[in-house]
């Protein structure tokens, strides 16, 4: 059976992209074949700095032969209908049959269509699909409107060894490719994918991308060997320079003895993000080696040497940069520079970043009270965690804050609680990051979020659809994480309140008291007694909604559905999320019992009920039941166990005994099941039936005691 292969070549397309754009048009094309009918055995894509690639196999010779009825008229229907009918069918009256239904005989038309060969269908579907490449940006570079990541420079598209004649942005698609841009010379004639693998591997191009990673490590791990050392291994990194050369060559590099006294952080930095270099270390001590390991993308007759000696050269120049910066920066303490923040803006509406310092020492000082830890220490993490924005090392090196603070602090004698918590201040920075544990530490970084989140939100700048300049989302998540991993039992209205009412104080002098002129008791209790206005307060409910939103992510990976979290903070509006998470996991479990699904299904069954007669009589019937006029011994049950079970489900739910709540409310599903088969709501008499459906409103306040029913899905 014939095999599809397709090559995109273009100019360097970045390495962050690679992976998903061949994603991507393995997705696309795949669904446009499935789409007519083009099944096939095999499919698998590659991504490299200069071209896309593809291969399927099995693919049959043409489509299949296909054919559709298509329902037409009445028999003896108007003479224009029917025209109309055979022409949008494309056929004549004597190719119809006729078909009967219960309402009389109507025409219908059969419809062959014979399947096109695959050739033809490829050079069609094709350019539409490579121009659907959902680019995360794209330009132009000809006349025509067509955008692309980068100007396409050559197509490849071969069905059993045959060229596919197409155009897509004025190239046409042929069987020559070229290989690697300096080490190979002239075009290179392909039919198919497995000639196409070798004449590129001969032409100094590994294609598949897991073979350059495996060549990257495999030759970086012998080279550290060889001289005593061992291979820092880096895996974001990794897949960036996979992404940037086609024939990887590793080659060891030396780092001078006068930068070894540098801190590591700024070495690997000035390696890993400037230079694309992996590091090296002492396989005993673990410290920082003087040696590191570029990928050359050439192999060169001198070995690599000029190109090390061009990398030395240039991360010499890096690092003399960074000792500069670094002996400048250890002359002046954190706390000196504090006032130096008033320089920074933070955002025009939340005030500069000596305000932002201020809101997050006062805020960490109230967190580390509420959790019963040092708030002092926390008060001073606070204060200075935002002073290394001003230094030389940190202007140079962006991605260094916080882990300078951190070594400037433990420069300045700050102590290591303090030291750490500056430094974990960020943390967690994704869903794979390491979430603080100490208890100064979980006070800063959980003050650094909030404060962004709730002062960004009310400058303006919530999120909305793909539009989240300032990460806010993320704070949330990061946020979420710390509360629940570490199970910390605060209820975030509190601080959320001292944040609105700290964000509004004109006085930095007051900013500044709030957190360090009280003894931590009137610390706590000055915020629980916060008085914020009615807009104040509609902005933090929105905020906490935005919360219970983002829990919904934080909770993806351990299968907790997103409906539950809905019916729960629909009723409940809880700001600790330790104990409201708990509660939507013991929901969950109830409702995967036989009485919680029966008890879901009586709860629709009710609310429909009301629903259908509430808009029927025009009226509520919120309300209770009166027993005097319950008839029949199932709704006396029911009546009676409801306001047991309400009784049993407050008194657990204000214990925290959420599985003990569930239990006692799963307990209605006898009566409640009992009620449905023998009790007829409506009832003929207009008073009994009144009343029964005051009890069906009633069955249904007493299951809203734990959550809101009606946004279960099922």
């Amino acid at each position: 059976m014939p095999d599809l292969l397709l090559e995109l070549l273009s100019e360097e397309i970045p390495a962050r992209m690679q992976s998903g754009a061949a994603k991507d048009l393995e997705r696309l094309i795949v669904g446009a074949l499935s789409d007519r009918g083009l099944l096939f055995e095999s499919v698998k894509s590659f991504a490299g700095t200069r071209r896309l690639s593809l291969t399927v196999g099995g693919l049959p010779a043409k489509q299949p032969d296909t054919s559709e009825e298509k329902k037409g008229p009445r028999v003896g229907a108007p003479e224009k209908a029917i025209e109309g009918f055979l022409r949008s069918a494309g056929v004549t009256l004597e190719q119809c049959t006729t078909q009967k239904d219960g309402k009389g005989e109507f025409y219908v038309a059969v419809i062959h269509r014979a399947g096109r060969p695959t050739e033809e269908v490829l050079a069609e579907i094709l350019p539409e699909t490579i121009g659907r490449l959902p680019w995360p940006k794209s330009m132009r570079w000809i006349a025509e409107p067509v955008r692309w990541v980068r100007p396409l420079r050559g197509i490849v598209c071969t069905l059993d060894g045959e060229v596919v004649p197409f155009t897509f942005a004025g190239v046409e698609s042929s069987n020559r490719t070229y290989g690697h841009r300096f080490l190979s010379h002239g075009p290179i004639a392909v039919r198919r994918f497995d000639d196409y693998e070798n004449k590129l591997a001969a032409a100094r191009v590994v294609l598949d991308p897991e073979q350059r990673r495996e060549t990257i490590l495999h030759e970086s791990r012998q080279k550290a060997f060889a001289v005593g050392t061992e291979l820092i291994e880096d895996g974001s990194l990794l897949e960036e320079v996979v992404g940037l050369v086609e024939w990887p060559v590793p080659l060891l590099g030396r780092i001078d003895m006068e930068f070894m006294d540098l801190p590591a952080p700024i070495l690997q930095t000035s390696m890993r993000v400037h230079q694309k270099f992996f590091a090296l270390r002492d396989p005993v001590s673990k410290a920082l080696a003087n040696r590191f390991i570029v990928v050359a993308n050439l192999e060169t007759k001198d070995g690599g040497q000029a190109v090390v000696s061009g990398n030395e050269r240039v991360l010499r120049a890096r690092l003399t940069d960074a000792k500069f910066f670094w002996a400048q920066d250890c002359d002046k303490t954190l706390v000196k520079r504090v006032p130096d923040l008033g320089k920074v803006v933070f955002h025009a509406k939340a005030g500069s970043m000596l305000d932002r310092a201020y809101r997050i020492a006062s805020l960490a000082a109230l967190l580390a009270t509420m959790l019963d830890t040092d708030a002092e220490r926390a008060w001073r993490a606070g204060l200075l965690a935002k002073a290394d924005l001003v230094t030389g090392t940190v202007g140079e090196f962006p991605e260094l804050q916080g882990t300078i603070g951190r070594l400037l602090a433990l420069d300045d004698g700050e102590g290591e609680v303090v030291a750490n918590a500056i430094g974990e201040q960020y943390q967690p920075v994704g869903p794979d990051d390491r979430v603080p544990t100490e208890p100064a530490s979980i006070a800063v970084a959980l003050a650094d979020k909030m404060d962004s989140l709730i002062t960004l939100w009310r400058a303006g700048e919530k999120p909305s659809g793909s539009r989240d300049p300032f990460a806010l989302r993320r704070a949330a998540l990061g946020a979420l994480r710390i509360v629940l991993q570490n199970r910390l039992r605060v209820p975030l209205l509190v601080p959320m309140r001292a944040i609105v009412m700290l964000s509004a104080t004109a006085s930095l002098a007051a900013v500044r008291d709030f957190g360090t002129s009280m003894v931590p008791g009137e610390l706590l209790s000055t915020a629980r007694t916060i008085q914020l206005s009615s807009e104040e307060c509609e902005s933090l409910a929105e905020i906490l909604s935005f919360l219970a939103d983002r829990l919904k992510f934080a909770l993806r990976d351990e299968g907790v559905r997103h409906d539950l979290i809905d019916a729960v903070f629909a009723l409940s509006r809880d700001d600790d999320f330790v104990r409201f998470v708990a509660r939507v996991k013991a929901l969950e479990i109830m409702l995967k019992t036989p009485d919680g699904e029966n008890l879901l299904t009586a709860y629709r069954r009710a609310a429909n009920i009301l629903r259908i007669e509430e808009k029927r009589d025009g009226r509520s019937y919120e309300g209770a039941a009166d027993p005097t006029r319950l008839e029949l011994a199932e709704e006396k049950e029911l009546f009676q166990e409801m306001a047991a079970a309400e009784t049993r489900m407050s008194h657990e739910l204000g214990r925290e005994r959420y599985a003990e709540a569930m239990g006692a409310m799963a307990a209605l599903r006898g009566p409640v099941d009992r009620f449905f088969d023998r009790v007829t709501v409506n009832a003929p008499e207009a008073a009994l039936r009144e009343n029964r459906l005051f009890l069906l409103s009633g069955l249904r306040r007493v299951l809203h005691t734990v959550a809101d029913f009606s946004r279960i899905e099922g």
